[in-house]
């Protein structure tokens, strides 16, 4: 295998002539550098140089090689300097999933702050929900993935369990988002403090997201009813817009009510409480990469503002 540290000598000895010329120029002995030669020559396993006296010359095979160097080398101290902008955050890339409640409340606090600390580290952004965006990050479409699931959900466990969803990533939990009742602003509950999922169980639903759906069903058999769902939406200023008018009842996660302004539409405190933990994701390699984990650092810290913790 031919050794960059090589090539460096041999241009050095083609370009001065002579081995303590070379080794003058590099900084090192006239034997360091005949040793180095003789480690090349046997890499390549042909002469590269005919020594004549004092005289040295390239021989066809050391010809080619010194041609060849110069854009190897460069090459190499191209790379290098990359991947020393990249480890520096003075350069890099990372490919962000969220879910859409995330990107509009969460991500954008967390990206700002990172283009101000790392402005030649970029960020592209694409939206799908779990469980598609985890699965986007174990089939290497992306490098990080907000994420969220139920506490308490059938066929989760906690972050650490052994049955654990995301037990192959590395998980950074970021808050833990807590559903609130969403109602008509002239619905009889509008202004109670807080009401129990069940004193809803009459009232037409609007939906959300399929997990959001699920999660909302199993909720409500566990208060002993099935809710009736007229309209089904991932849209959350799409809900808001319908409980607004007057055509149904909702439950939403804070999050995403944070990020709408709610007219005609009153939020209640859900009781007893149903949270749903978000969380960053990356591969095991990933998080060890500068411009990724600095990204988990800024949503952490986004995550940490934007709601108290409960």
């Amino acid at each position: 295998m031919i050794e960059a540290r090589h090539l460096r000598v041999l241009r050095a000895v083609a370009t001065t002539g002579s081995f303590s010329a070379a080794g003058r120029e590099l900084g090192c002995t006239q034997p360091a550098v005949s040793q180095q030669m003789k480690a090349l020559e046997s890499s390549v396993g042909t002469p590269l140089l005919v020594r004549s006296g004092r005289e040295m010359r390239l021989t066809q095979a050391g010809e080619a090689l010194v041609r060849h160097a110069s854009g190897i080398l460069a090459g190499l101290t191209a790379a290098e300097e990359e991947v020393a902008a990249i480890a520096g955050l003075r350069a890099g890339r990372v490919r962000l999933v969220s879910f859409p409640s995330g990107s509009s409340a969460l991500v954008p606090t967390a990206l700002a702050a990172l283009r101000a600390a790392h402005p030649g580290t970029r960020v592209s952004l694409e939206e799908a929900e779990p469980p598609r965006s985890v699965e986007l990050l174990r089939e290497g479409d992306c490098d990080l993935a907000l994420a969220f699931r139920y506490e308490g959900a059938r066929g989760t466990g906690g972050v650490g369990d052994a049955g654990d969803e995301w037990d192959d990533l590395v998980v950074r939990p970021l808050l833990r988002d807590r559903l609130v009742a969403l109602v008509p602003e002239r619905h009889p509950l509008a202004r109670a403090a807080s009401v129990a999922i069940g004193e809803l169980a009459g009232e037409p639903w609007i939906a959300g997201c399929p997990r959001c759906r699920g999660q909302l069903v199993e909720v409500c058999e566990g208060a002993g009813f099935t809710p009736r769902i007229d309209f089904a939406t991932d849209d959350y200023p799409a809900v808001v817009g319908l409980v607004g008018a007057g055509l149904g009842v909702a439950v939403l996660p804070q999050l995403a009510v944070e990020s709408v302004r709610p007219r005609g539409a009153r939020t209640v405190t859900l009781e007893p409480a149903v949270r749903r933990e978000i969380v960053a994701l990356t591969l095991p390699d990933l998080a060890q990469v500068p411009a990724v984990a600095a990204t988990l650092d800024e949503l952490e810290r986004a995550a940490g503002r934007l709601l108290p913790p409960r």
